[in-house]
């Protein structure tokens, strides 16, 4: 549920909100030719981008760009289980900006997670490249924590590697990716910055969530926090569904156990993948197995 904007109102193929097209997630005609380097070992694949793209994409992605975004965007009404975050600013929750493999300005959602080098976030697989593609990567990744409505409070971090399941890149299977942001000039490394989620991996289904999101949906377009609380279930494939209507652009929104609104702290244990089609509910989610520990292991290494 990535929301691709830009040169004209569509939405990526690969990260439409129903579970059938994702499964067409495949590669594309033209794919894009980025200098990131890609690599793999085991459970996990990586891109890496160099210095040299991480400037590239601070200097794209500026202020008016990232507010232009979802002003030509229109997926309907926000839904009715679906409500504004207006508690206590949570910075650690951002809008994640980059380019698509067709070239299209892009947005999804991620959040900055407890770590060793205080530098990852995690979002959904689909958010950093295509499906079933050993070379459909994303460029030009922006992490904006804390956006609204136009401001970044909190500054940009570019991201600087990605890693998703080779399960993805070889079968579509996994939405999850973990992400290392570089620390900008002078600044603080991320959670230093914006405080942290803690995650967990191997959560039973039947928990109360929070689940969150920057969607493209009407009213608010992708500049305002948005939310759903419901309790997970067990659904198929390895996923978790919770009621929520989320539209395009939640993709890779935490989602909070435990969550403390007072605090805007809770525990990740899964993240947006894709809902039940035209932004209705439930939404799935990935069971954090071993394969989304060991993403997390190798980001926080990085």
């Amino acid at each position: 549920m990535p929301h691709t904007p830009s040169r004209g109102v569509r939405r990526a193929v690969s990260g439409l909100a129903t579970a059938a097209l994702l499964a067409l997630a495949g590669p594309l005609a033209v794919p894009a030719a980025p200098a990131a380097a890609a690599a793999g070992t085991g459970q996990v694949s990586t891109v890496a981008y160099t210095a040299a793209e991480q400037s590239a994409a601070l200097s794209y992605w500026t202020p008016a760009r990232m507010a232009q975004a979802g002003r030509t965007v229109d997926l309907g009404a926000t839904g009715p289980l679906t409500k504004t975050w207006t508690g206590k600013a949570i910075p650690s929750i951002g809008r994640l900006f980059f380019v698509n493999s067709r070239g299209d300005d892009s947005w999804c959602t991620a959040s900055a997670v407890t770590s060793g080098n205080r530098s990852v976030i995690m979002t959904a697989a689909h958010c950093a490249r295509v499906g079933s593609s050993s070379f459909n990567t994303f460029t030009d990744m922006v992490f904006a924590p804390g956006y609204a409505k136009g401001k970044t409070p909190y500054g940009r971090y570019a991201v600087k590697a990605t890693m998703t399941p080779r399960s993805w890149v070889e079968n579509t299977v996994g939405d999850v990716a973990a992400m290392v942001v570089a620390t900008p000039a002078g600044g603080k490394r991320l959670t230093d910055a914006v405080g942290e989620q803690k995650i967990a991996f191997g959560r039973a289904a039947g928990e109360r969530i929070v689940t969150f999101g920057y969607p493209g949906t009407t009213p608010q377009r992708g500049e305002q926090l948005l939310y759903c609380v419901g309790t997970s279930a067990v659904a198929p494939e390895n996923e978790q569904r919770v009621p929520c209507d989320l539209g395009g652009g939640a993709s890779g929104g935490p989602w909070l156990a435990g969550f403390d609104s007072a605090t805007g702290k809770g525990t990740l244990v899964s993240v947006n993948s894709h809902g039940a089609g035209d932004g209705g509910s439930p939404m799935y989610g990935p069971a954090f197995d071993k394969t989304a520990q060991a993403l997390y292991d190798t980001a926080q290494r990085g």
